[in-house]
């Protein structure tokens, strides 16, 4: 789960408006260097000052080579079988119906030549309708779904296509300054062969308010690379009388590739 609501000291540093300012101040910046003829900037800076947590856990020092095998022994294990078909549904996992809009989203999994990545597993994760995860750590006071848990995975197909079935996530607060809340959005997994080959990103809905206040958005300064995590409304992905559609491709390397989490983000 995201521990985003947990992980940071209880005062918050700084206001809204304080936030939102620097966060101004650095995209001007950004916008300054590219008029200068600067290259595009894809990845977020990892010490984004208005990402006040993003300062304390960016590595500080040179990276150290490790055996990959050695590495794999103490990853984690995502279930105890093969993924079912049923999994990509995080609406059924329980006995009633969860609370919340319910909504497709689909897309493909590509490479920087827009060709189809098979048979790759995608996992999802995400807070319930409310704003809150379920995991002990979140005490965000918003109601817990007991129908919803709130993750899912599939398997792309021939095609690179993943499907999911979920619930629109709700905002929540978080602790990186007074009054900090999260846009709504969905935690992607995507692996390789290997748990190694792990990347971590997130999906956001069109849209919302939220976007010009949060320094995790905001921390990637391109607005075409920020444009690439929002996810489309899809009319023609819509079911009737049963669930919103939205369309949300990955594109795993090239100049339109999905932003990834940096590895040891767990935000």
């Amino acid at each position: 789960m995201s521990t985003e609501t947990v992980n940071l000291s209880d005062r918050g540093e700084g206001s809204q408006d304080q936030i939102s300012g620097e966060i101004q101040a650095k995209h001007a910046e950004y916008r300054e260097k590219l008029d200068a003829g600067a290259s595009p900037s894809l990845q977020p800076d990892l010490d984004f000052a208005p990402y006040r947590s993003s300062i304390l856990r960016h590595p500080t020092k040179n990276p150290r080579q490790v055996d990959p095998e050695q590495i794999e022994l103490v990853s984690p294990a995502f279930g105890h079988t093969d993924v079912a078909e049923l999994e990509s549904n995080l609406t059924i996992a329980h006995s009633g119906e969860p609370l919340g809009e319910r909504m497709t989203v689909q897309g493909r999994l590509l490479d920087g030549e827009g060709r189809p990545v098979r048979h790759q597993l995608v996992e999802v994760w995400q807070a319930n309708a409310a704003g809150r995860y379920i995991h002990k750590r979140d005490q965000h006071p918003a109601p817990i779904d007991p129908n919803f848990t709130g993750t899912g995975r599939c398997i792309t197909d021939d095609e690179g296509w993943y499907r999911f079935l979920t619930v629109k996530p709700g905002a929540y607060p978080w602790k990186n300054h007074r009054n900090a809340w999260r846009p709504a959005h969905i935690h992607f997994s995507v692996f390789g062969t290997a748990f190694t080959q792990r990347i971590v990103t997130q999906m956001y809905f069109p849209g919302d308010p939220l976007f010009p206040l949060d320094p995790i958005y905001n921390s990637i300064v391109d607005q075409d690379a920020r444009d690439r995590l929002v996810a489309k409304f899809d009319h023609n992905l819509t079911s009737p009388e049963w669930a919103l559609g939205y369309r949300w491709d990955i594109v795993l390397t090239g100049s339109k590739a999905t932003w990834v989490e940096p590895e040891g983000d767990d935000e």
